[in-house]
Protein backbone atom coordinates (compact mmCIF):
# COMPACT_ATOMS: atom_id res chain seq x y z
CA UNK A 1 0.00 0.00 0.00
CA UNK A 2 2.98 2.30 0.33
CA UNK A 3 2.96 3.03 -3.41
CA UNK A 4 -0.69 4.09 -3.51
CA UNK A 5 -0.77 7.89 -3.74
CA UNK A 6 -4.19 9.38 -3.07
CA UNK A 7 -3.01 12.99 -3.16
CA UNK A 8 -3.77 13.48 -6.87
CA UNK A 9 -7.40 12.39 -6.46
CA UNK A 10 -7.74 14.47 -3.29
CA UNK A 11 -6.40 17.69 -4.81
CA UNK A 12 -8.56 17.26 -7.89
CA UNK A 13 -11.69 16.86 -5.75
CA UNK A 14 -10.78 19.77 -3.47
CA UNK A 15 -10.12 21.96 -6.51
CA UNK A 16 -13.67 21.31 -7.72
CA UNK A 17 -14.99 22.07 -4.23
CA UNK A 18 -13.06 25.36 -4.23
CA UNK A 19 -14.49 26.28 -7.64
CA UNK A 20 -17.97 25.71 -6.26
CA UNK A 21 -17.21 27.91 -3.25
CA UNK A 22 -16.00 30.73 -5.53
CA UNK A 23 -19.08 30.36 -7.74
CA UNK A 24 -21.36 30.66 -4.74
CA UNK A 25 -19.56 33.48 -2.92
CA UNK A 26 -18.64 35.70 -5.85
CA UNK A 27 -20.97 34.74 -8.68
CA UNK A 28 -23.99 34.14 -6.41
CA UNK A 29 -24.88 30.91 -8.21
CA UNK A 30 -27.76 28.99 -6.65
CA UNK A 31 -26.80 25.29 -6.24
CA UNK A 32 -30.39 24.01 -6.10
CA UNK A 33 -31.00 23.88 -9.88
CA UNK A 34 -27.67 22.08 -10.25
CA UNK A 35 -28.77 19.49 -7.68
CA UNK A 36 -31.96 18.97 -9.68
CA UNK A 37 -29.93 18.60 -12.89
CA UNK A 38 -27.72 15.96 -11.25
CA UNK A 39 -30.63 13.97 -9.83
CA UNK A 40 -32.94 14.02 -12.84
CA UNK A 41 -30.64 14.09 -15.89
CA UNK A 42 -26.92 13.53 -15.31
CA UNK A 43 -27.11 10.69 -12.75
CA UNK A 44 -29.57 8.48 -14.68
CA UNK A 45 -27.70 8.91 -17.98
CA UNK A 46 -24.39 8.11 -16.29
CA UNK A 47 -25.93 5.08 -14.58
CA UNK A 48 -27.54 3.81 -17.81
CA UNK A 49 -24.28 4.12 -19.73
CA UNK A 50 -22.26 2.37 -17.04
CA UNK A 51 -24.74 -0.48 -16.82
CA UNK A 52 -24.99 -1.12 -20.56
CA UNK A 53 -21.24 -0.89 -21.13
CA UNK A 54 -20.50 -3.21 -18.19
CA UNK A 55 -22.31 -6.16 -19.82
CA UNK A 56 -24.19 -7.35 -16.72
CA UNK A 57 -24.29 -11.07 -15.92
CA UNK A 58 -26.14 -12.81 -13.07
CA UNK A 59 -22.92 -13.02 -11.04
CA UNK A 60 -22.17 -9.32 -11.47
CA UNK A 61 -25.75 -8.34 -10.66
CA UNK A 62 -25.51 -10.45 -7.51
CA UNK A 63 -22.66 -8.16 -6.42
CA UNK A 64 -24.84 -5.13 -7.14
CA UNK A 65 -27.71 -6.60 -5.14
CA UNK A 66 -25.45 -7.57 -2.23
CA UNK A 67 -24.04 -4.04 -1.91
CA UNK A 68 -27.53 -2.56 -2.27
CA UNK A 69 -28.78 -4.82 0.54
CA UNK A 70 -25.85 -3.96 2.82
CA UNK A 71 -26.31 -0.23 2.19
CA UNK A 72 -30.05 -0.42 2.84
CA UNK A 73 -29.57 -2.36 6.09
CA UNK A 74 -27.02 0.14 7.39
CA UNK A 75 -29.29 3.03 6.42
CA UNK A 76 -32.32 1.57 8.20
CA UNK A 77 -30.30 0.64 11.29
CA UNK A 78 -28.81 4.13 11.60
CA UNK A 79 -32.21 5.70 10.92
CA UNK A 80 -33.73 3.80 13.84
CA UNK A 81 -30.82 4.53 16.17
CA UNK A 82 -30.49 8.22 15.24
CA UNK A 83 -34.14 8.84 16.14
CA UNK A 84 -33.00 8.92 19.78
CA UNK A 85 -30.36 11.62 19.22
CA UNK A 86 -31.30 13.86 16.27
CA UNK A 87 -34.25 15.73 14.80
CA UNK A 88 -36.12 14.39 11.79
CA UNK A 89 -34.06 16.14 9.12
CA UNK A 90 -30.65 15.43 10.68
CA UNK A 91 -31.70 11.81 11.24
CA UNK A 92 -32.78 11.44 7.61
CA UNK A 93 -29.55 12.95 6.33
CA UNK A 94 -27.39 10.80 8.60
CA UNK A 95 -29.33 7.67 7.62
CA UNK A 96 -28.90 8.42 3.91
CA UNK A 97 -25.17 9.02 4.34
CA UNK A 98 -24.85 5.76 6.30
CA UNK A 99 -25.67 3.72 3.21
CA UNK A 100 -23.45 5.45 0.69
CA UNK A 101 -19.89 6.63 0.08
CA UNK A 102 -17.73 8.38 -2.48
CA UNK A 103 -17.20 5.18 -4.46
CA UNK A 104 -17.02 7.04 -7.78
CA UNK A 105 -15.08 10.30 -7.59
CA UNK A 106 -12.70 9.03 -4.91
CA UNK A 107 -12.86 5.24 -4.90
CA UNK A 108 -12.73 4.55 -8.63
CA UNK A 109 -9.28 6.13 -9.25
CA UNK A 110 -7.94 4.02 -6.36
CA UNK A 111 -9.55 0.89 -7.84
CA UNK A 112 -7.77 1.59 -11.13
CA UNK A 113 -4.44 1.62 -9.26
CA UNK A 114 -5.00 -1.39 -7.01
CA UNK A 115 -7.05 -3.79 -9.11
CA UNK A 116 -6.49 -5.73 -12.34
CA UNK A 117 -8.99 -5.06 -15.20
CA UNK A 118 -11.36 -7.84 -14.09
CA UNK A 119 -11.22 -6.46 -10.53
CA UNK A 120 -12.12 -2.97 -11.79
CA UNK A 121 -15.20 -4.43 -13.49
CA UNK A 122 -16.24 -6.09 -10.22
CA UNK A 123 -15.74 -2.80 -8.39
CA UNK A 124 -17.96 -1.00 -10.92
CA UNK A 125 -20.84 -3.39 -10.26
CA UNK A 126 -20.38 -2.83 -6.51
CA UNK A 127 -20.58 0.90 -7.28
CA UNK A 128 -23.85 0.33 -9.11
CA UNK A 129 -25.27 -1.14 -5.91
CA UNK A 130 -24.38 2.05 -4.01
CA UNK A 131 -25.91 4.25 -6.73
CA UNK A 132 -29.08 2.16 -6.83
CA UNK A 133 -29.36 2.46 -3.03
CA UNK A 134 -29.02 6.26 -3.20
CA UNK A 135 -31.99 6.63 -5.52
CA UNK A 136 -34.27 4.01 -3.98
CA UNK A 137 -34.10 3.22 -0.24
CA UNK A 138 -31.78 6.14 0.51
CA UNK A 139 -33.93 8.70 -1.27
CA UNK A 140 -37.10 7.42 0.39
CA UNK A 141 -35.60 7.55 3.90
CA UNK A 142 -34.25 11.05 3.17
CA UNK A 143 -37.63 12.25 1.91
CA UNK A 144 -39.29 10.96 5.09
CA UNK A 145 -37.30 13.62 6.96
CA UNK A 146 -39.73 16.19 5.53
CA UNK A 147 -42.60 14.40 3.80
CA UNK A 148 -45.30 11.86 4.53
CA UNK A 149 -45.06 8.25 3.37
CA UNK A 150 -47.31 8.95 0.37
CA UNK A 151 -45.43 12.10 -0.64
CA UNK A 152 -42.09 10.29 -0.28
CA UNK A 153 -43.25 7.40 -2.47
CA UNK A 154 -44.53 9.83 -5.11
CA UNK A 155 -41.14 11.58 -5.17
CA UNK A 156 -39.40 8.21 -5.37
CA UNK A 157 -41.56 7.12 -8.31
CA UNK A 158 -40.54 10.27 -10.20
CA UNK A 159 -36.82 9.48 -9.99
CA UNK A 160 -35.54 8.67 -13.49
CA UNK A 161 -32.57 6.62 -12.24
CA UNK A 162 -34.92 3.74 -11.40
CA UNK A 163 -36.15 3.73 -14.98
CA UNK A 164 -32.59 4.14 -16.27
CA UNK A 165 -31.71 0.93 -14.41
CA UNK A 166 -34.67 -0.92 -15.93
CA UNK A 167 -33.86 0.42 -19.40
CA UNK A 168 -30.22 -0.61 -19.05
CA UNK A 169 -31.20 -4.11 -18.00
CA UNK A 170 -33.63 -4.37 -20.94
CA UNK A 171 -30.99 -3.23 -23.44
CA UNK A 172 -28.50 -5.76 -22.06
CA UNK A 173 -31.03 -8.61 -21.90
CA UNK A 174 -32.13 -8.08 -25.51
CA UNK A 175 -28.54 -7.69 -26.70
CA UNK A 176 -29.32 -4.33 -28.31
CA UNK A 177 -26.40 -2.37 -29.72
CA UNK A 178 -26.07 1.27 -28.77
CA UNK A 179 -24.43 3.28 -31.58
CA UNK A 180 -20.85 4.30 -30.87
CA UNK A 181 -21.69 7.97 -31.32
CA UNK A 182 -24.34 7.67 -28.57
CA UNK A 183 -21.92 5.87 -26.25
CA UNK A 184 -19.30 8.57 -26.81
CA UNK A 185 -21.89 11.24 -26.09
CA UNK A 186 -23.06 9.56 -22.89
CA UNK A 187 -19.46 9.27 -21.70
CA UNK A 188 -19.34 13.03 -21.23
CA UNK A 189 -21.97 12.87 -18.51
CA UNK A 190 -19.74 10.95 -16.10
CA UNK A 191 -17.30 13.88 -16.13
CA UNK A 192 -20.15 16.33 -15.51
CA UNK A 193 -21.27 14.06 -12.69
CA UNK A 194 -17.86 14.26 -10.99
CA UNK A 195 -17.24 17.99 -11.46
CA UNK A 196 -20.72 19.21 -10.56
CA UNK A 197 -21.08 16.71 -7.73
CA UNK A 198 -18.01 18.13 -5.98
CA UNK A 199 -18.70 21.75 -6.93
CA UNK A 200 -22.10 21.60 -5.26
CA UNK A 201 -20.34 20.87 -1.96
CA UNK A 202 -18.36 24.08 -2.35
CA UNK A 203 -21.47 26.01 -3.39
CA UNK A 204 -23.26 24.84 -0.27
CA UNK A 205 -20.30 25.70 1.95
CA UNK A 206 -20.20 29.15 0.35
CA UNK A 207 -23.71 29.82 1.65
CA UNK A 208 -23.11 28.87 5.29
CA UNK A 209 -20.92 29.93 8.18
CA UNK A 210 -19.12 27.67 10.64
CA UNK A 211 -21.94 28.40 13.07
CA UNK A 212 -23.72 25.68 11.10
CA UNK A 213 -21.07 23.22 12.31
CA UNK A 214 -22.71 20.47 14.36
CA UNK A 215 -20.05 18.48 16.20
CA UNK A 216 -22.43 15.66 17.16
CA UNK A 217 -23.66 15.25 13.59
CA UNK A 218 -20.16 15.30 12.09
CA UNK A 219 -18.91 12.82 14.71
CA UNK A 220 -21.79 10.47 13.89
CA UNK A 221 -21.04 10.73 10.15
CA UNK A 222 -17.34 10.01 10.71
CA UNK A 223 -18.16 7.08 13.00
CA UNK A 224 -20.50 5.48 10.46
CA UNK A 225 -18.28 6.12 7.46
CA UNK A 226 -14.89 5.17 8.92
CA UNK A 227 -15.84 2.56 11.51
CA UNK A 228 -19.21 0.93 10.78
CA UNK A 229 -18.73 0.58 7.00
CA UNK A 230 -15.17 -0.81 7.18
CA UNK A 231 -16.22 -3.31 9.86
CA UNK A 232 -19.31 -4.37 7.89
CA UNK A 233 -17.38 -4.95 4.65
CA UNK A 234 -14.54 -6.65 6.52
CA UNK A 235 -16.94 -9.11 8.14
CA UNK A 236 -18.57 -9.72 4.75
CA UNK A 237 -15.23 -10.40 3.06
CA UNK A 238 -13.96 -12.68 5.84
CA UNK A 239 -17.21 -14.63 5.84
CA UNK A 240 -17.26 -15.01 2.05
CA UNK A 241 -13.62 -16.05 1.84
CA UNK A 242 -14.13 -18.63 4.58
CA UNK A 243 -17.33 -20.02 3.01
CA UNK A 244 -17.19 -19.71 -0.78
CA UNK A 245 -13.63 -18.50 -1.35
CA UNK A 246 -14.04 -15.21 -3.25
CA UNK A 247 -11.10 -13.89 -5.27
CA UNK A 248 -8.52 -11.41 -4.00
CA UNK A 249 -9.81 -8.80 -6.47
CA UNK A 250 -13.39 -9.07 -5.24
CA UNK A 251 -12.22 -8.97 -1.61
CA UNK A 252 -10.32 -5.75 -2.27
CA UNK A 253 -13.26 -4.26 -4.19
CA UNK A 254 -15.55 -4.85 -1.19
CA UNK A 255 -12.98 -3.45 1.26
CA UNK A 256 -12.51 -0.34 -0.88
CA UNK A 257 -16.27 0.26 -1.07
CA UNK A 258 -16.25 0.32 2.73
CA UNK A 259 -13.28 2.66 3.13
CA UNK A 260 -14.11 5.68 0.96
CA UNK A 261 -15.26 9.05 2.43
CA UNK A 262 -18.83 10.33 2.45
CA UNK A 263 -20.52 10.73 -0.92
CA UNK A 264 -21.03 14.08 -2.59
CA UNK A 265 -24.56 12.85 -3.32
CA UNK A 266 -25.30 13.36 0.38
CA UNK A 267 -25.27 17.08 -0.40
CA UNK A 268 -27.03 16.66 -3.75
CA UNK A 269 -29.98 14.79 -2.22
CA UNK A 270 -30.05 17.06 0.84
CA UNK A 271 -30.19 20.09 -1.46
CA UNK A 272 -32.93 18.57 -3.61
CA UNK A 273 -35.06 17.69 -0.56
CA UNK A 274 -33.98 20.70 1.55
CA UNK A 275 -32.83 18.64 4.54
CA UNK A 276 -29.86 20.45 6.12
CA UNK A 277 -27.52 20.51 3.08
CA UNK A 278 -25.07 22.77 4.93
CA UNK A 279 -24.49 20.12 7.60
CA UNK A 280 -24.01 17.48 4.96
CA UNK A 281 -21.49 19.63 3.08
CA UNK A 282 -19.34 20.19 6.18
CA UNK A 283 -19.35 16.48 7.04
CA UNK A 284 -18.48 15.46 3.46
CA UNK A 285 -15.57 17.91 3.37
CA UNK A 286 -14.15 16.67 6.69
CA UNK A 287 -14.32 12.98 5.73
CA UNK A 288 -12.79 13.73 2.32
CA UNK A 289 -9.84 15.47 3.99
CA UNK A 290 -9.39 12.53 6.38
CA UNK A 291 -9.56 9.84 3.70
CA UNK A 292 -5.98 10.04 2.30
CA UNK A 293 -4.67 9.25 5.77
CA UNK A 294 -7.24 6.65 6.81
CA UNK A 295 -7.64 4.62 3.59
CA UNK A 296 -3.97 3.59 3.19
CA UNK A 297 -3.78 2.87 6.93
CA UNK A 298 -6.90 0.72 6.87
CA UNK A 299 -6.09 -1.20 3.70
CA UNK A 300 -2.43 -1.53 4.67
CA UNK A 301 -3.36 -3.23 7.95
CA UNK A 302 -6.44 -5.20 6.90
CA UNK A 303 -5.60 -6.33 3.37
CA UNK A 304 -2.59 -8.59 4.14
CA UNK A 305 -4.57 -10.25 6.93
CA UNK A 306 -7.64 -10.84 4.73
CA UNK A 307 -5.61 -12.21 1.82
CA UNK A 308 -3.94 -14.71 4.13
CA UNK A 309 -7.23 -16.62 4.42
Amino acid sequence: MADVDLSQSLWMLLFFVALGWVASRHLKIDPRPIATLLVYIISPLTFFNGLTQGHPTPDKLLLTGSVLLLAALLCLAVNALAAHFFGDQERALLAFSAGTGNTGYFGFPIALVLLPPEGVTLYLFCMLGVSLYEFTVGFYVSARGRFSVKESLVRLAKLPLIYAFLAGMLVSALGLHIPDVAVDGLDYFKYCFTVLGMMIIGMTLGRVTWRAFDGRFVAACVLVRFLVWPLATLLMVVGLRASVGISDSLALAFLLIGAVPMAANVVVIAMELDIRPEKGAIAVLITTLAAPVLIPLYLGVVLPWVLSF
